[in-house]
Formats: structure tokens, sequence, C-alpha cells
């Protein structure tokens, strides 16, 4: 049994064979990190096929980061004092006055996926709690999630304030969901915008890279 089966059965979407595979690789004495970077591999091929004429759709892609986070709960305990690298920090929340976190969430999924620390601040972030979390963790990303048309001012705020904090050249800023368009980026100030899991992951290892 090879490592791969368990890269296409996350693409697959084959939830029971995932944690059936990486608890039998575990217990043959695997490397948990060459396990774990199965996983990453079949988030990766399911992000690919996500967003404009992909195959992959919204409800696809909670599943497979639920399916991910599964894994990572077996896999965790083997994983701690291990030399699994981060690829860096970043903070990600949905702005205030917006309740929704599916996007927020998938976007988690996969950039833990990716091997980032993620630090989740939740839903109806108020712009001082992006601060607080800024001045604690030191992310050279923040994310900024909002479903509704609503969204865009407390991006505005929120943006606003972390420059009036003196924090805004410390971050690259990205804002995500249905209502996000360049115009929409341009006004509120952020650095990118995406509506698609994958090409946001592309965007924030590329400045992680940059970073580096």
């Amino acid at each position: 049994m090879s490592l791969e089966e368990i890269s296409k059965a996350i693409t697959n979407l084959e939830e029971e064979k995932v944690l059936k595979l990486v608890k039998e690789k575990l217990d043959s004495h695997e490397d948990p990190i060459k396990i774990l970077d199965a996983c990453r591999r079949g988030m990766a091929k399911i992000g690919s096929e996500s967003g404009e004429g992909g195959t992959v759709f919204l409800t696809d892609l909670i599943m497979a980061g639920e399916i991910f986070k599964e894994a990572m709960e077996i896999l965790m305990p083997k994983l701690v004092g291990s030399t699994t690298k981060s690829l860096g920090k970043v903070i990600i929340g949905t702005v205030e006055g917006d309740i929704h976190n599916i996007g927020k969430d998938i976007a988690i999924n996969f950039l833990k996926a990716e091997g980032f620390e993620v630090i989740d601040l939740g839903v109806n972030v108020p712009a001082q709690k992006f601060i607080d979390a800024i001045k604690e963790n030191n992310p050279p990303v923040v994310g900024m999630s909002g479903l509704l048309t609503l969204s865009i001012e407390p991006m505005k705020k929120t943006i606003e304030a972390i420059s009036n904090a003196n924090l805004r050249g410390k971050v690259k800023v990205i804002i995500g969901g249905e209502r996000t368009d360049q115009n929409v980026c341009d006004y509120v100030g952020a650095d990118a915008w995406v509506n698609d899991v994958n090409k946001g992951v592309k965007i924030i290892k590329n400045w992680m890279e940059v970073e580096s």
C-alpha cells in the first residue's frame, strides 16, 4: 500500500478510507511527516480542481477540509516534536458584521494543508482584534473574509485601523468572499483578492517566498 493511496482517497472524498489508511500507516511505523505530506498532496489536487471551470464544488471543498482535519487529529500526537516546518503565519477572520465562516474555514484547512500556521480569529471580528493579533503574532499575511456586500466597509475600516496602528507596512492583506473583486480590493486598500481557495493559497505562498 503506497502513500499515494491516501492522496487519492482525499481527492476522491473517501473519508473512511483516508482515516483507515492513515491509521494503518502509523501502525506500520511509517514516518508521520510522510503521511502528512500525502494528505497535503491530496488537498492540493482537489484545490487545483476548484475555481472557475473546475470540477470541484463548494461542498467538495468543505468535505475535503473536514477529512483533512480528522486525519490531522490522528497524526498530531505523532507529529508533536517532529521537524515539520511552518511556511509562515497567517491571521484570518471574518470581518465585523458578518458571521459567515464557510469560506474562511475552507481557506484555513487548505492553508494548513500547505504547511502554514493559521491563527483563526473567528467571525464578526472587530478591527481591534485584528490589530491585537498582528501585534501578538507578527504575521506576514492577514486574511479577511466576508460574504456580504455589507462586509466591504468593515474591511476598509479594519485596514485603515491597521494603518493607523502603524502595522500596515508589516503585513500583506488578502480579502476573500463572494462580493470581492478588483474594484473592492482597491477600494478597501487590500493587496489582493480571491474567491478561489487554490488561487489564494498560491498568492500567499508567493508572498512568503518573497519574505524569506
